[in-house]
């Protein structure tokens, strides 16, 4: 029996935790659903294993404390920063608002004009309203491997795309958004926003175009993987991993339902706008 080298070995690890019942160590605890075709995709290669990914989603993030012995440090998210929603789920977009006022953990102050410039400082902590794209990590044999997909990913629009060490491609794309809507006022324990919810609603609309964009690039970016890297005569140095191959029925069925699922998100996406 051939020994398996460190990639190999790497591989099959990853490969047997995604097919484990057992919760990831994503917060989510499972990977997005839009994100397995991609993923089921690139690792039919014998040369490439994705490591990490997420679909996109909103988010809704109260910073961490950012004063520290009379210094104030951005950010704070390691230091009592708070996730106060999040989705993956584009049709849950809207109504994320009144699902924050329902909870009781802090009070909520809606919009109010009484609010200040020195009420909000350096350290106050921002309730920031995030869009984040598809991102996905894949780790590769070699370099030359690494090298094909970054090509790839940088051809469909993933220019925030690159190559970190150990061979490791992120392919990422810039269509964030990233809103300060509020702050936490500390001497009351309060959220409180400095935007309207007609506001918020102009957010969430924005972030629905964002969803749609984000998965049209998705489509993209898997059909120039399947058709440059996995199944390309082209590429005789990428080869597919005996384990997982399919054959030519199998890749008909394949395609043939993901073009239904791919409708119907479309659909779907059209019913809730």
């Amino acid at each position: 029996m051939a020994v398996q080298n460190a990639f190999e070995q790497k591989k099959r690890a990853i490969l047997n935790e995604i097919g484990s019942a057992q919760p990831d160590l994503s917060p989510k605890g499972t990977i997005d659903e839009l994100c397995l075709p991609i993923i089921d995709l690139i690792n039919t290669s014998a040369d490439m294993v994705t490591t990490s990914s997420c679909s996109g989603r909103v988010s809704v993030f109260l910073e961490g404390t950012k004063s520290y012995n009379g210094e104030v440090k951005i950010g704070g998210k390691g230091q009592g920063g708070k996730w106060l929603y999040v989705t993956h789920n584009r049709e849950k977009v809207l109504g994320w608002l009144d699902d924050l006022r329902s909870k009781n953990e802090f009070a909520f102050e809606a919009f109010s004009k009484q609010i200040s410039s020195e009420q909000v400082t350096g350290s106050t902590r921002y309730i920031l309203y995030k869009y984040e794209p598809f991102i996905l990590h894949v780790k590769c044999r070699d370099f030359e491997i690494a090298s094909k997909l970054y090509n790839v990913a940088m051809s469909c629009g993933f220019r925030e795309s690159g190559i970190g060490s150990n061979n490791l491609v992120a392919i990422r794309i810039n269509i964030k958004l990233d809103v300060p809507i509020g702050y936490l006022d500390e001497n009351s324990d309060t959220l409180r926003l400095f935007v309207s919810s007609e506001y918020v609603g102009v957010l969430d609309t924005l972030s629905l175009s964002k969803f749609d964009e984000n998965i049209r690039k998705m489509h993209v970016l898997y059909d120039k993987i399947d058709n440059e890297l996995i199944n390309s005569a082209s590429n005789p140095n990428l080869r597919i991993d005996a384990a997982t191959i399919e054959t030519k029925e199998e890749r008909r069925e394949r395609k043939k339902k993901q073009g239904i699922e791919r409708q119907r998100q479309i659909k779907s996406a059209q019913n809730t706008l």
